[in-house]
């Protein structure tokens, strides 16, 4: 028996070339379809990512005691925002990743009414978020500065602000300091091994701090170390695990040179009001003597004392070089990398649980910075005898060379 081909009638019909084309066209979109569909869920990994940010709408009175005129006031003017952001990154080089924004607050001020948002883009993983947070920062400007729907200061935009704390500033006065109130330093860490606080640590990335290499000196394994945030030790605001310690290649104990480490930990945090990360200077930036500068953490009131469960604050200032390096202070245990700031007279100073603690300092726009990580010094708040801090603007590169930040 013979085989023939399987046939759709007895005579052999050509497709009009309509339906051929037809056909054709059906199956390239079904093979792009596909393509699309593993590439959204194949490539990289891609994932949803929140960005907060807030700009101030200039020149705009909403007066917060006429009821409900201002409550109208204010709606229109966060759906105005919103539409504004969807529209700047709908025609942006981000529309393929931007998802949505939401204005989670507006809050009247003397001069205007500051917007906190949200805004939500996906993203492969394969670069680093603060890459992307300068992207969505420089779109935010530059868009913006061409607006005139609504009249945003400029200067005002942050993406995610670095340096920038809920609480409003209220300290005058960690060794004789002052409670800190919630939120105060969203930035500040604790350290701790085996669950015992051991140093302070500042936050400058959603994944990664900057502390002293000394801190571990005696144990440097990862898996024995934790971190949390928030302005009480017990209970902790939030809690991750250490997944990697990178100290200084150059530190070596008892030396007090090159005392800095960077520490990555897991999960990364989600940034609110109680924990943000603080700004990094750059290298070139340079801090006068005398500034005010201002310590934070849980370390011990007094020299030999135990740290504290709760964050303490303190105002100090930048002791110049040339008044540290004198015979009477430290002399010529000031090496490169290494600055004091305290007084001289003492009372005001960092003690022992506040090493690899910050020592941060603000500018006009009230924005904040890491300048100094806790160090060394002889005793507690002795006359003479100040604060010794690592220079972060000396080790900038550094940071950045093992970070990406």
């Amino acid at each position: 028996m013979m085989y023939r081909p399987v046939g759709f009638g007895t005579q052999n019909r050509k497709l009009k070339p309509w339906i051929i084309a037809l056909l054709i066209l059906l199956s390239l979109t079904v093979v792009a379809l596909i393509i699309g569909l593993l590439t959204h869920f194949l490539v990289s990994g891609e994932k949803m990512e929140y960005y907060h940010g807030t700009f101030k709408i200039s020149d705009l009175q909403v007066n917060s005691n006429s009821g409900q005129k201002s409550t109208y006031q204010l709606e229109r003017l966060r759906e105005m925002s919103e539409i504004l952001v969807d529209e700047i990154f709908i025609n942006s080089a981000l529309n393929k990743h931007y998802i949505k924004n939401q204005i989670i607050r507006l809050t009247p001020e003397i001069d205007g009414v500051k917007a906190d948002i949200v805004m939500v883009f996906q993203f492969p993983s394969t670069e680093q978020r603060i890459v992307r947070e300068k992207k969505i920062h420089n779109i935010l400007n530059q868009k913006i500065r061409n607006e005139r729907a609504l009249p945003i200061d400029v200067s005002s935009v942050q993406v995610n602000g670095c340096g920038k704390r809920a609480v409003p500033l209220i300290v005058n006065r960690i060794m004789s300091g002052e409670l800190a109130d919630k939120g105060a330093w969203p930035w500040q860490a604790s350290l701790q091994r085996s669950n015992i606080h051991q140093c302070g640590a500042t936050l400058i990335s959603d994944r990664w701090l900057v502390t002293a290499a000394h801190c571990f000196k005696n144990n440097a394994n990862p898996r024995q170390w934790t971190v949390t945030f928030g302005t009480t030790i017990n209970p902790p605001l939030m809690k991750r695990e250490v997944k990697r310690i990178i100290v200084h290649e150059r530190y070596h104990s008892p030396a007090r040179e090159y005392d800095i480490a960077v520490v990555q930990f897991h999960p990364r945090v989600t940034f609110s009001d109680d924990i943000r990360r603080i700004c990094l200077p750059e290298a070139s930036a340079s801090f006068p003597p005398n500034s005010t500068v201002y310590i934070t953490g849980f370390g011990a009131l007094y020299y030999g004392g135990e740290s504290q469960n709760n964050l303490r604050e303190a105002k100090v200032k930048i002791i110049s070089n040339d008044v540290c390096k004198q015979p009477q202070v430290y002399g010529n245990d000031i090496k490169f990398g290494m600055f004091c700031a305290g007084y001289l007279e003492g009372i005001y100073d960092a003690c022992r649980g506040d090493s690899g603690g910050p020592l941060v300092i603000k500018d006009l726009k009230d924005t904040w910075y890491l300048i100094g990580i806790v160090s060394w010094g002889d005793n507690c708040g002795q006359k003479n005898k100040p604060g010794v801090y690592t220079q972060v603007t000396y080790y900038r590169r550094w940071i950045a060379s093992k970070t990406g930040l």
